[in-house]
């Protein structure tokens, strides 16, 4: 017993002679030992947050929350496709083959209902998803999407914009950024575009309206087929990325997945209206992926356990190469929609590598060079687009509800310094906090989500920026307070529902 609690001492402490002949004591042998030890403590963390097996009663809730967001989303779908509702945009009726399932149009009350049913089944899957199965979690949104790919174009007339401004380029030869879509009163997709955006230049990035230009030859029909299936294409990566990204970061992939892939927001209004923020989401979460899968111990070892190295040689050269294709995949989201581009400061200051900057600089070269190419002066003057945008206001957003509460008819221009200013404030001190070691993913999270907050032109597609962001930050306070936005813009959404006739 002796001779075993001997050695076992021996393995943590050495006894060596020193120069003099004095024995010294060695420090515990910690080279082999820390590694094994963080991988070990990693391994059980990934098993803790696995979960334990579902009971029944577990798997009969997700069931009936997962049957209740598949029956909501297809009633809404159903009763959609007939037709003639307030709640569609004026589109070109091409889902006559679904209109046979149900005689009834999509009434305000239906559709509200329907988005309570959803949100409600939302917040019930959520704590369950880690102990159910990754399959049934998979197919549960595989079902959604196919029923928002099949069904019309609900609730925005933005997909009729992204065609005509690949029409007025592709087909007639006007710049976007300088001629509106009233300039094309002619074409087929004018009647369908949205009153307020006939007479404005396009918003998006330069990369996106380039690549919308060969939809312009589907036709009118043919290209919202195809802006319907890029839009899933992104929404899909989007969940892939944030699952993957919740792995690396030793959080669990499956209620990552079903917090962005079965949001509400995300289904019902973002999906189903075929979106383009899909696409920026998806570069954003690319970005993200790519730094924090990086052979770098900065992006979580030292929580899990392990010991910090830093890359040598090829590590190193890998290292830099993953970083400078981040910072390329920021940029290049921020080309598709502006946004984005917040992202990049907070990744530059968190990782503090020359592999973000050389790839920052890198992108913004020739991504502008394209624009430029292609568009002039105006294809890369993003800031008075910005500015422009800046100042619309929308009923939905939070500015226009404090006003009203202050007695306020609406937002004045003052009021738009003033946001102005918050932000300003807000993304400074986070720029701080992250210089001071905060970790830069969630930062960037905080920065969009106060983005959406004090912003006066608030659309529920933007509420869904910081999710995946969110749900994947180990500040688990960004994905309650990116929730809680949503909760409080859906509760505005249906509160006709509670409000006597």
């Amino acid at each position: 017993m002796r001779q075993a609690r001997h050695s076992g001492r021996a393995q943590g402490a050495a006894i060596s002679t020193g120069p003099a002949g004095a024995p010294s004591v060695a420090p515990p042998a910690r080279a082999a030992g820390a590694p094994a030890l963080g991988r070990l403590i990693a391994r059980r963390a990934r098993a803790h947050a696995q979960g334990a097996p579902a009971s029944r009663w577990q798997i009969a809730l997700g069931a009936l929350a997962a049957a209740a967001m598949v029956l909501t989303t297809g009633w809404i779908v159903a009763d959609a496709a007939v037709g003639g509702s307030p709640l569609l945009p004026y589109s070109p009726y091409f889902t006559g083959w679904l209109r046979h399932l149900t005689g009834d149009r999509l009434t305000y009350s239906v559709f509200l209902g329907c988005l309570l049913g959803f949100t409600a089944a939302y917040a019930a899957l959520m704590p369950l998803a880690r102990h159910l199965p990754t399959r049934a979690l998979v197919a549960l949104l595989a079902l959604l999407y196919l029923i928002c790919l099949i069904g019309p174009i609900l609730l925005s007339t933005d997909v009729f914009s992204y065609i005509a401004y690949a029409r007025m380029g592709a087909i007639h030869g006007l710049n976007p950024y300088v001629y509106a879509p009233a300039n094309i009163a002619h074409d087929p997709i004018y009647p369908f575009v949205g009153g307020d955006w006939i007479f404005t230049q396009t918003a998006y990035g330069p990369l996106y309206t380039l690549l919308s230009y060969p939809f312009a030859f589907l036709g009118v029909v043919g290209a919202i087929w195809g802006m319907k299936a890029l839009a899933l294409g992104g929404c899909v990566a989007m969940d892939w990325l944030a699952w993957r990204c919740a792995q690396l970061r030793s959080i669990d992939p499956r209620t990552a997945l079903i917090v962005v892939g079965a949001n509400p927001l995300v289904v019902i209004y973002s999906l189903a209206s075929a979106h383009n923020d899909f696409l920026m989401i998806a570069l954003m979460m690319l970005a993200i992926f790519l730094t924090i899968g990086a052979p770098v111990a900065a992006e979580g070892s030292a929580a899990a356990g392990s010991t910090a190295r830093v890359p040598t040689g090829g590590r190193r050269a890998m290292t830099l190469r993953r970083e400078a294709w981040s910072a390329a995949a920021l940029v290049v989201g921020a080309l598709v929609k502006a946004t984005v581009a917040a992202i990049l400061p907070f990744m530059i200051l968190g990782r503090r590598r020359a592999g973000a900057i050389l790839g920052t600089v890198a992108s913004l070269v020739v991504g502008l060079g394209i624009a430029y190419l292609a568009f002039g002066i105006h294809g890369v003057d993003i800031i008075s687009v910005l500015n422009r945008d800046s100042m619309y206001v929308s009923t939905d957003s939070f500015a226009t509800e404090i006003a009203h509460l202050l007695g306020k008819p609406g937002v004045y221009p003052i009021d738009h310094t003033i946001l102005k200013g918050v932000l300003v404030a807000i993304g400074l001190y986070l720029l701080w906090r992250t210089w001071r070691g905060y970790d830069w993913v969630a930062a960037a999270g905080w920065a969009l989500l106060a983005i959406t907050v004090t912003s006066t032109w608030l659309l529920a597609w933007y509420l869904i920026w910081p999710l995946p962001i969110a749900a994947v930050s180990r500040d688990r306070r960004l994905l309650y307070a990116t929730l809680a936005v949503q909760l409080f813009f859906v509760i505005h959404q249906i509160s006709p529902l509670f409000t006597p006739e």
